[in-house]
């Protein structure tokens, strides 16, 4: 008689299935995609907002202070509303079990965080907001614990959303760089890689000097 608890974290087919659509649209390997495979990108489906008049968004211009910050909040909640969207039916579909198996032999020693964090991990290379809203719900799920949330959020935090900050931001350094784009992202995405290192060999010095003194102060 199969066990039931390995029963409850089987992965189906249609686990894997949501799991690869998502990193698919979250990685932006078809944002410039000619045709019909744009489709698929995460960013094109989150779209734009038109012009008011011409030259003028949104979000007005020559906003300042706190109203200006306000409307650029706005901004950011059609692509939340759509991601959460997203990730929660995939996620009834078994994708969070499905990246559990999946990253877990990857990021579990590559920086000491879980499988489960795999879709927050690809979703963090094109957007920062995403991958910090999956993070809190697996904070909040228990799928994860303090300590892997602080390794995971210094990752986050040095060089969010690289990929499209790097293509953005940075859009104007690019054409004088002397390294290909390709390089200026790994070299990024490494050290990233290495600052959530140290935060983690930092907490288990932190957590191991804490064992200590209290072994000696029971002793």
């Amino acid at each position: 008689m199969a066990d039931p608890k390995q029963e409850q974290y089987k992965v189906s087919w249609k686990g894997w299935l949501s799991l690869i659509l998502l990193i698919v649209s979250f990685s932006g390997i078809f944002a410039k995609a000619a045709g019909p495979w744009r489709a698929l990108d995460f960013q094109v489906l989150t779209g734009q907002f038109g012009q008011v008049a011409k030259g003028v968004f949104f979000t007005g211009k020559g906003g300042v202070g706190a109203r200006e910050g306000f409307m650029f909040a706005l901004t950011l909640f059609p692509t939340l509303m759509f991601a959460l969207g997203c990730i929660n039916v995939a996620e009834s579909m078994g994708a969070l079990r499905a990246a559990e198996k999946l990253f877990r032999p990857i990021l579990k020693p590559f920086m000491g965080i879980p499988g489960a964090t795999g879709l927050a991990f690809v979703s963090s290379f094109t957007s920062s907001d995403v991958g910090a809203v999956m993070t809190k719900g697996l904070a909040e799920e228990k799928m994860m614990t303090d300590d892997e949330r602080t390794i995971f959020v210094a990752y986050q935090y040095a060089g969010s959303a690289v990929v499209t900050n790097t293509f953005g931001t940075g859009a104007a350094l690019l054409p004088i760089s002397v390294l290909p784009v390709g390089i200026i992202i790994g070299i990024i995405f490494i050290v990233k890689v290495i600052g959530a290192n140290i935060v983690r060999f930092y907490l288990k010095w932190h957590a191991t000097k804490n064992r200590n003194q209290g072994g000696a102060v029971n002793g």
